[in-house]
């Protein structure tokens, strides 16, 4: 195993809140990691651990042998894959290509189908977990894609995540990640409005959380995100405008399936009057800031 490791050069682009922690877990499983991001100075950290920082998304894509990207909007994506310069005018055949943005599932198969046109792997692999989730290598990742493909990247995907699964075709990665937000949106609404009626009511919210959070209230967001909201702290796990972008995508692919989502129009609602109030690079607990005035 640890042979098959020294070969097999990693390419990540995208070093930001949670792909810098990706990476570096990479980085600490002894893979060789060559590693791109347009603001060149959030992968200089990576650099400092061993990671080999490259210029352009093309020379990354020329040297990997398999390329993950983990970036923002699904424009980026497009740009990073199908652009001038991207990773399909210069990777090698035989090159697998992981994308673990939250994207679009249309843009998903998409990939998927120029990879194999061009003899190159792809899967589509959305991460839940946040910003700790990342760090600690606990991610939750929804894959789609073949299943061949998955079986021989699991290793690489086993360095980021302990809840892995295929859930389907290209695309069904993206469309799982869906159903995560979806949950999420109406979740987050729940948490805020309840830490907001403890203090209202004049309850220690705190001492409220240690009762709630162990019975049927119980989420990961009531957990981990409220006491982020108790202590004032907004600091991105995961950013409000990225949370909007999916929630956007989400409504979208399901008003072309004709399934209406009322509680997730109301989130999305919500999340942009926040960021309209200037909140949009804050965590998604900022919402409690709407509840809490």
């Amino acid at each position: 195993m640890a042979e098959t490791k020294r070969q097999t050069v990693i390419g990540f682009i995208g070093t930001g809140v949670m792909g810098k922690s990706m990476a570096g877990n990479l980085l600490k499983a002894g893979y060789p990691l060559l590693v791109y991001n347009r603001t060149r100075a959030k992968a200089e950290e990576l650099a400092k651990l061993g990671a080999v920082v490259k210029d352009t998304v093309g020379e990354l894509a020329r040297e990997a042998d398999v390329v993950i990207t983990m970036v923002g909007y699904p424009r980026d994506v497009e740009e990073v894959y199908f652009g001038a310069g991207g990773i399909f005018q210069h990777a090698r055949p035989g090159t697998y290509l992981i994308d673990m943005t939250t994207s679009t599932p249309a843009l998903a198969e998409k990939i998927y189908k120029e990879a194999q046109a061009r003899q190159m792997f792809a899967l589509d692999a959305p991460v839940s977990g946040g910003d700790i989730g990342a760090r600690e290598a606990r991610l939750t990742i929804m894959v789609g894609g073949d299943e061949e493909v998955f079986a021989h990247l699991r290793p690489i995907l086993e360095r980021m995540g302990t809840n892995i699964v295929l859930q389907g075709k290209a695309g069904a990665g993206q469309h799982t990640k869906m159903c995560n937000q979806i949950a999420i949106a109406s979740n987050m609404m729940g948490v805020c409005e309840a830490i907001a009626y403890a203090k209202k009511a004049g309850l220690d919210p705190q001492n409220v959380l240690r009762s709630i959070e162990a019975g049927a209230a119980g989420s990961w967001s009531l957990s981990n995100l409220a006491p982020r909201m108790i202590r004032g702290d907004f600091a991105p796990g995961f950013y409000v405008k990225h949370f909007i972008k999916d929630m956007g995508i989400a409504l979208e692919a399901a008003k072309e399936m004709g399934l209406d989502t009322p509680g997730l129009a109301l989130a999305k609602r919500l999340y942009e009057q926040l960021a309209e109030a200037g909140e949009e690079n804050s965590g998604t607990q900022a919402l409690f800031k709407l509840y809490d005035r």
